[in-house]
């Protein structure tokens, strides 16, 4: 098993060739292809759940520690990250938190492009948060090895990083193993049965869909080229504002509003999409080649279209609200407050929780008892309706569903390696090509 190294090794592969060669480097941690309840799932035969993390940022470092508050018998077995500061930054944080149970020595810390295999051999359940455009290669890796699996959104940032997540989930299916999708809305208790009731008719027939997420942004970039070894490392310390790392934000972010006009609609898929976007605040070169702002529209095919709008614009008013109008009544969601209001009113008075732990108290739950959670399909098709909108924006062209899904734009960069690397332009609509 590799050590880890502080330093950063070139590593020469296209994803297609991560892809293919996934499984090969992990089979031989793979012990069994059914996860269940059997001895063979558990470290040296006992009941301890080896929990992995790959991503070792904010969002990975509290998916670690919900992992190990959902399940008093896991324990951190192996962590990686791109960079060793990150990786040391997060050990720190979970050992202050969660002591002897973070049982990661220094040769379960792997750094680099490859440090994921050497994770998920030495796992039996992993926790994917990496930068998005990597969770095509991890997840196929880490199913292809036999692991359960909590999945971050969006599951991808092009199609066909879609085309091979929905593939993979199909195969963890297969294998009985869980995959529980970080769409932490659906694990939500007033969400859950806010869209219950609008499924059980109470607010009629749908129809139109709204929903905003406008906010004044998320973290500026935090290194300078200058401070950086070379544009890879650039760009992957700041991967929240380039495309083919991120999705753009109406991918990474919005996606949770865009997650729950899929629920509501019963995860039907539209049947055109059209919008536009660009960057008016966030015009600096810093800021990579996303856009601050899009507005698009999906209509399904019984004729209900649902509005999406999202910004990133400082000083102005935050809305972070979804709508959906009825023949009866309307539904509205602000974070977790939930109201009805028409023929038949309702507010949620329930208990809350915390979403974000549910989602691993439910995937190590499933893990025990055996029946195994499966989230693919919904995480994959909420991923790709934000990459359409995206699409649709970037190009200034009306598309179809099938446009989208059969898309040949593949953003991966010519190799996995620290060096020089293009910098993206920023798509003009009408003059970039939808591919």
């Amino acid at each position: 098993m590799t050590k880890r190294s502080t330093d950063v090794t070139p590593v020469k592969s296209s994803r297609r060739e991560f892809l293919r060669a996934g499984t090969a480097s992990v089979a031989a941690g793979a012990i069994a292809a059914n996860l269940g309840l059997t001895s063979a799932v558990h470290a040296a035969g006992s009941d301890i759940l080896r929990v992995g993390l790959i991503g070792c940022g904010g969002r990975g470092t509290g998916a670690a520690s919900q992992a190990l508050n959902a399940d008093k018998n896991t324990r951190l077995v192996a962590v990686a990250d791109a960079f060793g500061d990150r990786l040391e930054t997060s050990l720190k944080s979970l050992r202050g938190s969660h002591g002897d149970r973070v049982q990661v020595d220094e040769e379960h810390k792997f750094v680099g492009f490859d440090a994921y295999k050497d994770v998920i051999a030495a796992s039996d359940v992993v926790l994917l948060t990496t930068p998005p455009h990597f969770r095509p290669i991890h997840l196929k890796a880490a199913v292809e090895a036999g692991k359960h699996v909590f999945c971050e959104k969006p599951v991808a940032v092009d199609a066909a990083g879609i085309r091979s997540v929905l593939e993979t989930a199909e195969l963890a299916k297969k294998k009985n193993l869980s995959l529980v999708s970080g769409l932490c809305w659906r694990y939500h208790p007033a969400i859950k049965e806010t869209i219950a009731r609008v499924h059980d008719g109470q607010i009629g027939d749908i129809t139109a869909l709204q929903c905003s997420y406008n906010s004044g942004g998320v973290w500026d970039p935090r290194r300078t080229r200058e401070q950086c070894s070379n544009e890879m490392e650039y760009q992957m310390r700041n991967w929240y504002y380039y495309t083919w790392l991120s999705g753009d934000f109406n991918v990474e972010q919005h996606i949770h509003s865009l997650d729950k006009i899929a629920w509501v609609m019963h995860d039907e898929t539209p049947v055109k999409i059209s919008g536009s976007g660009g960057r008016i605040q966030r015009s600096d070169p810093k800021y990579g080649n996303v856009y601050d702002h899009f507005s698009i529209v999906y209509e399904y095919a019984n004729g209900v279209k649902a509005f999406a709008r999202c910004r990133h614009f400082r000083g102005c008013n935050v809305d972070v609200t979804d709508h959906y109008f009825g023949s009866k009544g309307t539904c509205s969601i602000a974070s977790a407050r939930t109201s009805i209001e028409g023929e038949d009113k309702w507010r949620y008075r329930g208990p809350s929780s915390n979403m974000y732990q549910v989602e691993h108290d439910e995937l190590f739950a499933a893990i025990r008892s055996g029946n195994p959670i499966n989230n693919g399909h919904y995480m994959s098709m909420s991923s790709m309706l934000a990459i359409a909108g995206r699409m649709t924006a970037y190009t200034g062209k009306t598309l179809t569903w099938e446009d989208c899904m059969n898309s040949k734009l593949d953003l991966t960069p010519p190799a996995y390696e620290w060096g020089a690397l293009e910098t993206p332009q920023v798509a003009i609509p009408g003059v970039t090509k939808f591919v």
